[in-house]
């Protein structure tokens, strides 16, 4: 499947869904952000998908905001920018509650939106060479949508830092920080990628989307009577789910389960 703003190719049960403006960096505009949410919510009800990558053409992963865009919001109406702003985060949204693990691939610059998109994905993974910034501020903006992506990420301390400076910052303190999981020889990178979607895979599907909606559902809880007793009934019902008791019986038996025999 190919859109003009976005490529997507599965293989393996590995969907890869490449933002495809090289041109301007893979910035945004209401057109992309269009084609992403459709595409994320397709590969979100795809049986045959068990982990999406989301990449950028060319050199950089994404710069944010397109600039001809910016252009157009600066004469909007604010009913026409909420209409915008909205559509955006509908977006991160989807991407960060997407049933499926994600991982980011990223390379280059990944600026303003770009963090958001990074911040969405369950795992990301950087080039040594990648940089990041959170810019808004420079143009007397915030980065206001993507802020409850970003913060869990990185938490209120650094979002402190770099909302309020938007100075660039580069691999390492972006893993310093927890907005990526691994830095990795530019060279190397799809590697690195390839590596954790192996890991990915070894795990049962429905467990994974399980655990996905667990730290959503525990992070931010107390610990209380009430959460003691959702998250014992969410392990009872997952052992006697049918996945559950063929992840038990094959750890027994020591033989793969049934969701890994498709691997070669």
């Amino acid at each position: 499947m190919t859109e003009k703003t976005i490529q997507v190719s599965v293989a393996d049960r590995v969907a890869t869904v490449t933002l495809n403006r090289p041109e301007v960096h893979n910035a945004f505009d209401d057109h992309l952000i269009h084609e992403l949410t459709h595409v994320l919510n397709g590969l979100g009800h795809d049986p045959g998908v068990r982990v999406v990558v989301l990449a950028g053409a060319g050199k950089n992963f994404s710069a944010g905001a397109d600039l001809n865009w910016m252009k157009r919001m600066a004469g909007y109406s604010e009913a026409e920018n909420l209409r915008d702003a909205v559509a955006m985060a509908n977006l991160m949204h989807t991407l960060a509650g997407l049933p499926r693990p994600t991982i980011a691939r990223v390379q280059g610059a990944a600026f303003g939106g770009g963090v958001g998109l990074v911040a969405c994905c369950d795992i990301a993974v950087a080039g040594a060479d990648a940089s990041f910034s959170l810019s808004e501020a420079r143009l007397g903006l915030i980065p206001a949508v993507i802020s409850p992506h970003v913060i869990r990420a990185i938490g209120r301390r650094a979002a402190q830092r770099y909302f309020l400076s938007a100075e660039k910052f580069a691999a390492q303190e972006a893993l310093r920080i927890g907005l990526v999981h691994e830095v990795a020889d530019p060279q190397r990178l799809d590697e690195a990628v390839a590596r954790i979607t192996t890991e990915l895979l070894k795990s049962g599907p429905h467990a994974v989307s399980a655990a996905k909606r667990l730290i959503v559902d525990v992070a931010d809880s107390p610990l209380n009577d009430a959460i003691v007793e959702e998250t014992a009934r969410r392990i009872a019902t997952i052992r006697v789910s049918p996945e559950g008791r063929e992840g038990i019986a094959a750890f027994l038996e020591k033989r793969k389960p049934g969701w890994m025999s498709e691997d070669k």
